[in-house]
């Protein structure tokens, strides 16, 4: 019998209503099986819904399953700070210094930082140079843009992060979504993650673009925490800033922070829808 369950919608990487990259997040999920999980996200249409359960290890604060309309993740950027948020804001009080996470990548510490922003400490990743072979499939798939490399690095999702010559560069591209999709399913990657540098004084330090290819559609991602942390495993050295979502007219702020050898993935979220869901 369906049950009302405490309900929010979050605004994850953003100060401002509405720019960011919203989650919906079900707590007192215990008693959902994965079926009715991956129905309700289905059912609300964005890229993740995450359910909030009572953890299995002591040393977690709760436990989170983490689903897109088509499947369930082992772990995300943007919902892992969303669903912290979530639970402060339902008024969790977390058992340590720091928040830690259940999920299927294992426990991960997030923490709270000055003016309401959340971090997350990036779980390990493994990393492997893009195949040679495949770059002109990767120039072609970037409509004809110059690239000389790119990475593939996994932590619970692939992330194909391919470094352009700048944020314009960035910006400008044009992606051919039959390329993309055969680049992702030969570079055996969930989806391409582009970057590249702004000027000094610039609006952050790199201007970041997701894309992927579902069903054969371009689906641009709006604010992604999960590349941004793969990102910043191939960019390890000083703390800097991220912009994303420009071309969606969206202005998602991410912050990376590295503290002994950990990179942090910070920003803003913001609950936008309060109530119950009956599930």
């Amino acid at each position: 019998m369906p049950q009302p369950r405490p309900f929010r919608q979050v605004d994850v990487f953003s100060s401002v209503p509405f720019m960011g990259n919203p989650l919906a997040v079900v707590l007192g999920a215990d008693g959902l099986d994965g079926a009715q999980m991956q129905a309700i996200a289905r059912w609300t249409g964005l890229s993740e819904t995450t359910f909030v359960l009572a953890p299995r290890d002591p040393a977690a604060d709760y436990r989170v399953r983490i689903f897109s309309p088509e499947t369930e993740f082992p772990f995300a950027g943007h919902p892992t700070l969303g669903t912290a948020h979530a639970l402060l804001d339902a008024g969790m009080r977390p058992k340590g210094a720091h928040i830690v996470q259940e999920c299927g990548v294992g426990l991960v510490p997030i923490e709270r930082q000055a003016g309401g922003v959340l971090a997350f400490q990036a779980p390990p990743c493994t990393a492997r140079p893009l195949d040679p072979a495949l770059l002109p499939l990767l120039q072609t798939a970037l409509g004809g843009a110059p690239v000389a490399a790119g990475s593939v690095v996994e932590m619970g999702i692939r992330w194909l992060c391919v470094p352009l010559a700048n944020a314009a560069a960035c910006l400008a591209s044009n992606a051919d979504i039959a390329a993309l999709t055969a680049l992702l399913a030969a570079a055996r990657a969930d989806g391409l993650a582009l970057y590249g540098a702004h000027a000094a004084g610039g609006p952050a330090d790199y201007e970041v673009r997701v894309l992927l290819s579902e069903h054969g559609a371009l689906v641009e991602d709006p604010v992604t925490g999960s590349a941004n942390a793969c990102i910043a495993q191939l960019l390890k050295g000083g703390d800097y800033t991220v912009r994303q979502g420009t071309c969606l007219q969206r202005d998602g702020r991410v912050s990376v922070r590295f503290r002994n050898g950990h990179a942090w993935i910070g920003g803003a979220c913001l609950t936008v829808i309060a109530g119950s869901i009956l599930a």
